[in-house]
């Protein structure tokens, strides 16, 4: 019996004697650290040359195996040392201070793995998340600091610490307690610290610690409007959490800018709504996002030449500083800084939460779009002109995330939905109504640069896109003029027996180039066209008067002078209408591409444009002596069969083979929609 009481008694004291061993080396530890400050006299000793690092590694070790001994939850004595001594608060002084120099670098990592390696929850306490804040508060200070990389893993530690609880958020940014309305750190910090016990300092008082594991920190904020969830949140003097994410996105090394790109990500794809509204109104997140966005934009050359913006690749946030020749031309850094940030931008706008990604785009759309973006597009000056109109067609190839897009689209085109008036298209929307004038500028190339702009909008998912421009001003079918009963049913009988030949007919023979080369005429396109499935048309309003709105209205005018526009306008014209004759409704098939259709009086169709222009190409032929073989020297030069300095370019010939080219791809899509013979 005696002997068992022994064994008891010697395990006893065995299972005792590493805690108290452990609390003992952890104060040698951190008392040896302290006394360094005491004893040294050298000031610009490196902190790599000293023990410092190897006691805060020990330390670390300590904290770590000591958290294994215990059942989870459970703080042993070194921890409660730790909260209870403020070693933290101490060490972010001493990392403020970077004394001995190096040390703010030792202080981050100290922290970054204190906090990723310790399991138990320490960011709720008080004498934990206020040194956080401190740490935060003097990273990043400069661009280009030697302990950027210590800094991103410090923030990528926090991000992934709220991700799991992200009533942490509460803690981390400075503002307001949700519950209690002080300043959290500051007025509430007295009636906080008087709550600590055994060295356990907690955040708040009892029913803010108890509500901090789950939603309720952030519940009071979760029934606010949309519009209170903006980007007016106040910039705070302070740094947090999210301007040193910022500003270590713009870091130099590129892995840097990578991972503090990928850490705010993660933290604005937060799952709850109400943590979300919490981190849009409590911080300056839509602020700094959006400035840093317009910022690269500025500083992109106003001397920019719209064809190298045009020709820039599309940007990835991932590519970091992938520039292989940045004096390709002038302004490509800056061009491809701005296009890897809006791709970022566009990024996080389908990652975020949607209050998140709502706020950041609301802020992007006041700031870029109409702060700054809508003057330049306004402006009288030709080359501004030019280049904010190469930049905004950019813009829209880049974006894709549809709460963006949705703002761009807005922006551009507005709102309105009923059809258009003759009278009216100036006062709808100034920069919809004045982008299309643009397409019709004295200019060449400011309506080549535009028309490039509507074609790149024209293929992006938004149907508020072609329904602006042009299907609403199309769903009354008021362009069909009234006719006796059974005369509709006779056109639609014509219809079904239509010649092969129904657009390309319209081009006289001698005007025809393809019999000349080794081409299988439009039977190319054909092969190659989207087969739409035919929908029932909506039966016409009788009293509604036709207009064709604004935009067809520009691109037929542009149309009717084909034989006299230079030859990449005429190109870029006939795109758009293709284009738009491809677009799958019964609307648009029947307006652009049926010949047939009984028009009332005044209203004229793509169909009624081309035989305009064919007839007024008859009549030039007839005065241009050799026709033929000079359409075909300019069809040879612009395939490249013909070295360019041994022909003339001729703008007439040049139309023509444009005309010839889009009435196959037209007949190519009116075969599949109006086949001779039955479906296609």
């Amino acid at each position: 019996m005696f002997s068992r009481l022994g064994a008891f008694l010697q395990r006893a004291v065995e299972t005792q004697e590493p805690s108290i061993d452990l609390l003992e080396a952890f104060t040698e530890h951190w008392k040896g650290l302290t006394h360094y400050y005491l004893e040294t006299t050298d000031e610009n000793t490196p902190v790599k040359e000293t023990d410092i690092p190897w006691r805060l590694k020990q330390m670390l070790d300590i904290l770590v195996y000591e958290e294994k001994q215990h059942p989870a939850g459970e703080t042993g004595p070194c921890l409660e040392y730790l909260l209870q001594h403020k070693i933290l608060e101490t060490l972010s002084t001493l990392g403020k201070a970077e004394y001995p120099p190096g040390m703010r670098q030792q202080v981050f990592l100290f922290f970054s793995r204190v906090l990723g390696q310790v399991q138990h929850p320490l960011l709720h306490y008080l004498n934990v998340h206020r040194p956080v804040q401190k740490l935060l508060q003097f990273g990043s200070d400069a661009l280009g600091s030697a302990s950027e990389k210590e800094e991103v893993q410090f923030a990528a530690v926090l991000c992934a610490k709220i991700k799991q609880d992200p009533a942490l958020l509460t803690y981390i940014l400075e503002g307001k307690n949700l519950l209690t309305g002080s300043p959290q750190g500051d007025a509430g910090s007295s009636q906080e610290e008087s709550l600590a016990t055994n060295g356990a300092v907690t955040a708040s008082p009892e029913p803010d610690r108890e509500s901090s594991v789950g939603d309720a920190p952030c519940a009071s904020l979760a029934g606010k409007p949309k519009n209170s969830v903006s980007s007016s949140s106040p910039l705070r003097k302070e740094n947090n959490l999210i301007t040193s994410l910022i500003n270590l996105c713009k870091s130099q090394k590129s892995r840097v800018a990578l991972k503090a790109q990928e850490n705010l990500l993660l933290l604005m794809s937060v799952a709850q709504q109400a943590a979300a509204t919490y981190l849009v109104q409590n911080s300056a997140l839509c602020c700094l996002v959006t400035d840093h966005l317009c910022e690269l934009y500025n500083a992109v050359p106003t001397s920019a030449d719209p064809a190298d913006i045009l020709s820039l690749e599309r940007g990835s946030w991932r590519l970091q500083n992938n520039s292989a020749d940045e004096a390709s031309f002038p302004g490509k850094g800056s061009l491809d800084a701005f296009f890897s940030w809006l791709d970022y931008c566009d990024h996080l706008m389908r990652e975020a939460h949607p209050v998140v990604a709502d706020a950041v785009t609301e802020a992007i759309g006041e700031k870029l779009f109409q702060g700054i973006l809508q003057p330049q597009l306004l402006q009288m000056s030709e080359l501004g002109i030019l280049t904010s109109t190469a930049m905004l067609t950019a813009m829209v190839r880049q974006i894709s995330a549809p709460a963006l897009l949705r703002e761009l689209v807005t922006f551009l085109l507005g709102t309105e939905r009923q059809p258009e008036a003759i009278t009216d298209s100036a006062q709808q929307h100034l920069l919809r109504s004045q982008l299309i004038e643009h397409c019709n500028h004295l200019s060449d190339e400011i309506s080549l640069t535009t028309l490039r702009l509507f074609e790149e909008l024209l293929r992006k998912p938004d149907e508020h896109i072609v329904y602006s421009l042009v299907l609403r001003n199309l769903e009354e079918r008021s362009y069909i003029l009234r006719s006796q009963p059974g005369q509709e049913e006779r056109s639609t009988h014509e219809q079904d027996h239509c010649e092969d030949t129904l657009f390309l007919g319209l081009v006289p023979d001698e005007a025809k180039t393809s019999s000349y080369l080794e081409e299988a005429g439009y039977d190319t396109y054909v092969h190659d066209a989207l087969r739409l499935a035919p929908k029932p048309l909506e039966p016409c309003d009788p009293q509604a008067a036709f207009y064709e709105g604004h935009f067809l209205k520009v691109l037929f005018d542009r149309m009717t002078r084909i034989l006299d526009q230079p030859y990449g306008l005429n190109l870029q014209m006939t795109s758009v209408l293709s284009r738009l004759a491809l677009f799958p409704h019964p609307h648009l098939h029947e307006y652009l591409l049926d010949p047939y259709l009984n028009l009332a009086p005044g209203c004229r169709t793509l169909f009624s444009v081309l035989i305009r222009v064919i007839g007024d190409l008859m009549q030039r032929i007839q005065r241009v002596s050799q026709f033929s073989a000079k359409l075909l020297l300019v069809r040879r030069q612009l395939m490249g069969l013909v070295p360019e300095e041994q022909m003339d370019h001729m703008t007439l010939f040049q139309g023509v083979v444009v005309l010839e080219e889009f009435c196959k791809e037209l007949a190519a899509i009116a075969f599949v929609k109006f086949p001779p013979e039955g479906p296609a």
